[in-house]
């Protein structure tokens, strides 16, 4: 039987997910029918594909919301450039990119971003979507082995918001952008062409927050009216 299902980070094709959670309203007499322990994980993962793995099942309150009761949601990009030695095994998860990239100028870049902000030119338009976001966590590391770690936390994203903002201060670190016009594209909302949206493969969701139980019902309806709403007034 096919039951609705709400995710809390709609990923783009091509992201990849650490941490993921959904839910599943089915009324108490079609559980009973799924059969014996139907909500054992182990019992699942035998059904599904091979590069999902289901953790854990319990049940939730009706109140909860795994989309609209979310308080944040965390993501790391990966890059591999020629700092880090070529591995096969990362071609999957890192984006490559062939010139030494500039970690400095990077973090100076992404922490003009940082706040409550409109990030309409960093954002696919959707009709009637808010893209006012509080971007909390831009932060770009260099890891021993060279790999180059972007770990971007919010309240929630838009869609393709992640891969432009990286795509963004890469474009700083190549000298395509200057820091300044960079905080000019924020304010205007126009990024007239001036970086990419980045490739999805060194994308992958890490946490979700979410309020203490009591709050779930409050936290939904209020990001529902942000969300879902063409007034970007706050």
């Amino acid at each position: 039987t096919d039951f609705d299902m709400r995710v809390a980070g709609r990923t783009d094709s091509g992201v990849h997910a650490k941490h993921q959670v959904c839910h599943l309203d089915i009324p108490e007499k079609r559980l009973s029918r799924i059969g014996r322990d139907p909500l054992n994980a182990f019992r699942l993962n035998t059904l599904i594909s091979e590069d999902l793995i289901i953790l854990d099942i319990h049940p939730i309150t009706s109140d909860f919301d795994a989309r609209f009761s979310a308080v944040g949601r965390r993501y790391r990009y990966t890059i591999a450039d020629p700092k880090f030695k070529k591995d096969p095994m990362m071609v999957r998860y890192a984006l490559t990119h062939k010139r030494v990239l500039d970690v400095k100028l990077m973090n100076s870049a992404a922490k003009t971003l940082v706040g409550l902000n409109d990030f309409a030119a960093f954002c696919k338009p959707r009709a009637g979507a808010s893209t006012i976001r509080n971007l909390t966590v831009f932060e770009v590391l260099r890891q021993k082995d060279g790999l180059i770690t972007i770990d971007i936390h919010a309240d929630a994203f838009c869609h393709n918001m992640i891969r432009s903002l990286v795509g963004s201060i890469i474009a700083v670190s190549d000298g395509r952008l200057s820091v300044q016009d960079l905080v000019g594209v924020q304010k205007t909302g126009k990024r007239a062409n001036k970086f990419k949206t980045i490739d999805a493969k060194g994308l992958s969701l890490e946490s979700i927050d979410y309020p203490e139980p009591a709050e779930y019902a409050k936290q939904a309806i209020l990001n529902r009216v942000m969300r879902e709403t063409s007034d970007n007034s706050v």
